[in-house]
C-alpha cells in the first residue's frame, strides 16, 4: 500500500544544447494572456489517463496552435514524498509518471502525459504537480486517488518549477517564450510574468530561505540570480553548458553542473563570481548538496558515475559506479547517509555514501 507525503528533486537535459524550437516565441502580451485562462485551475475527477491524455488536450490548448513534442529536449526527474517511502519519477519521452513504494519496490504507473518534465510534492505529501511542456500545463495529482486534481495552463513551453516552503508560490520556466511566472498557489493565479530569458529549462532553485532565486539560462550559457519577490536582477554568472544546481543551506553558494567542461561550478552568490571548479565525471548534468551540506554528488551520464565532493574544501572523495545514466535526479536520505539516484529506465539505485557504492537497485 503506497503512503502519502512530499519534498522533490528534478533533473533535466539536453543532448543538442544549440538546436532550436522550431515555433515562433511567444510575447509577453500572450503569456499573460495564456495565463489568464488560470482564473482558477481547472478540476478533474476522471482518471489521469482520460484527464491528461495527449488526445484529450484541445488544439492550441496552450500558447502555440502547433502542439508538437520538445523531442530534442529530454530530461527525467524524481520527487520523493517527506516521509521517504514513495517516489515519483519520470523521463521525458515515456510519456508516463511512475510511483514507486522505497521499501517494498511496488509500482504504479500514471500514464497519459506527452513530455513530463519537473515533480513536486506539496508539503503535505498528499499531492504532488508535474509539469508538461507539450501539453502546456502543470497538473496536481492526489497521491490517494491518483487522479489530477487540478490543471493550470501555464502554456506550451512551461519546464522546470520550484516552491517556497510552505507551497503557497511555485515558481515556472517556460523554455519557448523565454519567461519566468510566479504562481500564487493559494489563489491559483499568476502574480507576475518575468521576459527576457534564453531557453530556461530545468534550472530553477528558490534559496532555503526564499530570499534568492536561480534561473539557468541554457541558450545563453549563464545562471541569473533574482530577487524573488520583484525579479530584481541580482547577477549574472557564466557558466558553459550550465545543467542541475545546488544550493548551500545559507545560501552563499550555488553549485552548478557544467556537462561541456565536466566541472562543478561552485558560485558566491553574495559576488556572482564563480570561485571554484571541481573536476568530475563525463558529462555531468546533477548536482545534489546533502542536508547536512557534507557531500555533493555529481550525476555523470556519460560515464554511468557519481562523483562524490566535500562541498567545504571541494576535494573529491570517491567515485560510484554500477549506475545507469544519472543525471539531476539525485535526492539524499534525511539523514544524508543514504542517496537515491534515477537510472535511464526508471529504475532507482540507492547509493551508500559511507561506503561509495550502490547498494540495491529498486
Amino acid at each position: 500500500m503506497f503512503l502519502a507525503m512530499g519534498a522533490f528533486v528534478a533533473l533535466e537535459t539536453n543532448e543538442m544544447k544549440h538546436t532550436r524550437v522550431k515555433r515562433g516565441l511567444m510575447t509577453a502580451a500572450a503569456a499573460v494572456a495564456a495565463l489568464s485562462l488560470m482564473g482558477t485551475m481547472a478540476s478533474a475527477d476522471t482518471p489521469p489517463a482520460e484527464v491528461v491524455g495527449a488526445q484529450s488536450v484541445p488544439f492550441g490548448f496552450g500558447a502555440y496552435s502547433d502542439v508538437r513534442p520538445f523531442g530534442d529536449i529530454t530530461n527525467n526527474s524524481m520527487a520523493i514524498n517527506p516521509a521517504q517511502t514513495i517516489a515519483v519519477v519520470t523521463r521525458s519521452d515515456v510519456r508516463k509518471l511512475v510511483v514507486v513504494n522505497l521499501a517494498s519496490g511496488d509500482r504504479r504507473e500514471i500514464p497519459g502525459y506527452a513530455t513530463p518534465r519537473n515533480i513536486l510534492f506539496a508539503p503535505d505529501g498528499l499531492s504532488f504537480t508535474v509539469s508538461d511542456s507539450t501539453l502546456g500545463v502543470l497538473d496536481r495529482i492526489s497521491l490517494l486517488t491518483y487522479t489530477v486534481v487540478e490543471r493550470l495552463p501555464l502554456g506550451v513551453g512551461v519546464f522546470g518549477t520550484a516552491q517556497t516552503g510552505d507551497g503557497k508560490t511555485l515558481y515556472a520556466n517556460n523554455h519557448a517564450s523565454g519567461t519566468v511566472t510566479r504562481i500564487n498557489l493559494h489563489e491559483r493565479r499568476p502574480e507576475i510574468v518575468h521576459t527576457g530569458f534564453l531557453e530556461p529549462r530545468q534550472g530553477i532553485k528558490l534559496s532555503r530561505t526564499g530570499d534568492q532565486l536561480f534561473v539557468t539560462d541554457f541558450r545563453d550559457d549563464s545562471i541569473s540570480i533574482l530577487d524573488p519577490g520583484d525579479f530584481a536582477l541580482r547577477h549574472k554568472v557564466q557558466v558553459d553548458d550550465v545543467r542541475g544546481l545546488s544550493v548551500s543551506n545559507d545560501g552563499k553558494w550555488v553549485y552548478a553542473a557544467s556537462s561541456s567542461t565536466n566541472t562543478i561550478v561552485v558560485i558566491n552568490t553574495a559576488t556572482g563570481v564563480a570561485e571554484h571548479t571541481v573536476p568530475v565525471g563525463a558529462k555531468p548534468y546533477g548536482a545534489a548538496l546533502s542536508p547536512d551540506g557534507t557531500v555533493l554528488l555529481s550525476g555523470n551520464s556519460a560515464d554511468n558515475t557519481l562523483t562524490v565532493i566535500n562541498p567545504v574544501d571541494r576535494t573529491v572523495l570517491g567515485t560510484v559506479i554500477g549506475l545507469d545514466e544519472p543525471r539531476q535526479a539525485i535526492t539524499f536520505r534525511t539523514d544524508s547517509k543514504v542517496a537515491w539516484v534515477l537510472n535511464k529506465d526508471l529504475t532507482i539505485a540507492e547509493v551508500n555514501i559511507e561506503k561509495l557504492e550502490v547498494v540495491r537497485v529498486i
